[in-house]
């Protein structure tokens, strides 16, 4: 059985913890590899590589920072099917789905490669008294991504190349539920030319997570994943002076007006709220249907939920793979019973569901709930599974207050005709990303990512300038020469002299 290892100063470095986790292909329910599970020494191990690599990274020119980006990028092109089929062998989302999330990723890395424009400073000359003034970003130092399940390589990507290009070192800690692509990831880096030293993986668990917290020499952390994982590394990693920021869950809704496209609406609901078996932060699992919408909205979305080809994700017919474990699968399952248990009324049931061939795979179908009231379990949780919640409400402000009132505000979507509607909702809705009639509004790579409330902890969003401000300290500098300074010493406060 293949041991998913570690990758420390340039090269894989088999465990020494004496301690492994098994690795499942989801659409089998067989263990396709183990992966090592890092001590606090191999965590020590990959600091002290990352930080002796530090120095001559950051003083590396950006230009030429920016060119191992851009053949990065080339590498990541030609090995574009091999990642996807990596993904979907460890996570089981769909072929295209994953192929998708390999593109997504690669743009952050060609947003990368413009590191010489997005660093160049500002500069006003002569601010009085022959004094001349500019600012700088600097790199930090070691950085850390900790990555979740369900995007193995886009996540990391939002971290990783930019963290690199502004001049840090990185270590990613990948979920060890798919941890292969990390590897992969490695070598194409050292293949584009990147310093040893300079990107490592250390493979683990809550083990590693708290050795990399605690550890002196890690100056900034980012992660994303589930909300009382974000709070917890945000309190531990703050209260040791680190730069964090914590991409936590989510509860995205989506609010159909009486006067959208119908149709439109329920082919947006049916790929954002069951693609990639709804696991994504940013899937919609809460359609708000408004006024008299509810029913021919509901008459729609039944055939179609109950039709879902639900397959091994390598199958080209395939709109809907496994979820990750069973362990995962038996909790949306818990989470449907719930549903059922306080009212809502489950118009589909996806338990239950065997594939044939693939009977001891993680399947879950699609499930449809309506009725759903607020309050209710399945809408305060986030259940991160292919299960739809439908909630009525009899008009816009109520959708409007009922999405304010949640807790977490990773995305929400309106989908309408009216323009004066969609204006009004884009600038009063409390979450931090928004779609007009569009499902899933991920910014690309030249924006940044980031919900509000508790989907975030931390001042910052990832990537786009967002994450070139995470992954740099500002320092102002103020310059003047002998000629131009007058004798004798100044005890008020310096003001500008015109």
């Amino acid at each position: 059985m293949t041991v998913i290892a570690h990758y420390m100063n340039g090269s894989e470095v088999a465990s020494t913890s004496g301690r492994q986790q098994p690795v499942f292909n989801p659409a089998s329910g067989l263990q396709s590899a183990s992966v090592a599970l890092a001590s606090a020494d191999e965590v020590n191990h990959a600091v002290a590589s990352a930080l002796a690599a530090w120095p001559a990274w950051s003083e590396t020119a950006p230009l030429r920072r920016a060119r191992v980006m851009f053949k990065f990028k080339a590498l990541l092109e030609q090995h574009q099917e091999q990642l996807a089929t990596i993904i979907t062998r460890e996570h089981g989302k769909i072929f295209s789905d994953a192929m998708g999330e390999v593109t997504r990723g690669i743009e952050v890395v060609e947003f990368a490669c413009g590191l010489p424009q997005l660093l160049k400073s500002q500069f006003s000359d002569n601010i009085g008294g022959g004094i001349d003034q500019w600012n700088i970003r600097q790199s930090l130092g070691v950085c850390v991504g900790i990555t979740p399940f369900n995007f193995p390589f886009m996540v990391p990507m939002w971290m990783a190349p930019l963290a690199i290009a502004t001049g840090n070192t990185f270590i990613l800690k990948p979920s060890e539920r798919d941890p292969s692509a990390s590897l992969l990831i490695a070598d194409l880096f050292k293949q584009a030319g990147l310093p040893d030293g300079v990107f490592n993986v250390v493979q683990g668990d809550k083990v590693a997570v708290d050795a990399l917290l605690a550890h002196p020499d890690v100056a900034a952390i980012s992660f994303v994943g589930s909300t009382p994982i974000a709070e917890y590394i945000y309190g531990e990693a703050t209260r040791r002076g680190k730069r964090v920021q914590a991409l936590g869950g989510a509860k995205n809704h989506l609010v159909v007006m009486p006067d959208a496209d119908l149709d439109q609406a329920v082919d947006a609901l049916m790929g954002a709220a069951y693609g990639s078996a709804g696991e994504r932060c940013m899937a919609i699992s809460v359609a708000v249907a408004v006024g008299v919408i509810g029913d021919p909205l509901v008459e729609k979305l039944v055939p179609r939920v109950q039709a879902l080809k639900v397959r091994d994700g390598m199958d080209v017919e395939a709109e809907m793979g496994p979820v990750i474990s069973a362990a995962h699968k038996a909790k949306i399952e818990s989470m449907i019973a719930a549903g059922v248990s306080e009212g809502a009324q489950l118009l589909v049931d996806g338990r239950g569901l065997c594939v044939t061939g693939h009977e001891q795979g993680y399947f879950l179908g699609g499930s449809l709930f309506d009725h759903v009231q607020e309050g209710m379990q399945i809408h305060r949780e986030e259940i991160f599974g292919p299960v739809l919640c439908v909630i009525r409400v009899p008009d816009f402000a109520s959708a409007l207050a009922l999405i304010n009132r949640h807790e977490f505000a990773n995305g929400v979507s309106l989908f309408t005709a009216d323009g004066n509607t969609a204006r009004e909702f884009s600038r009063s809705v409390q979450v931090g990303m928004v779609g007009i009639n569009v499902p899933i509004p991920v910014p690309m790579a030249w924006h940044s990512f980031g919900g509000w409330k508790r989907s975030l902890f931390g001042d910052m969003h990832a990537y786009g300038e967002e994450g070139i401000r995470f992954y740099t300290r500002y320092k102002s500098i103020m310059q003047r020469w002998p000629d131009s300074i007058a004798k004798g010493a100044e005890f008020t406060m310096p003001v500008a002299k015109l």
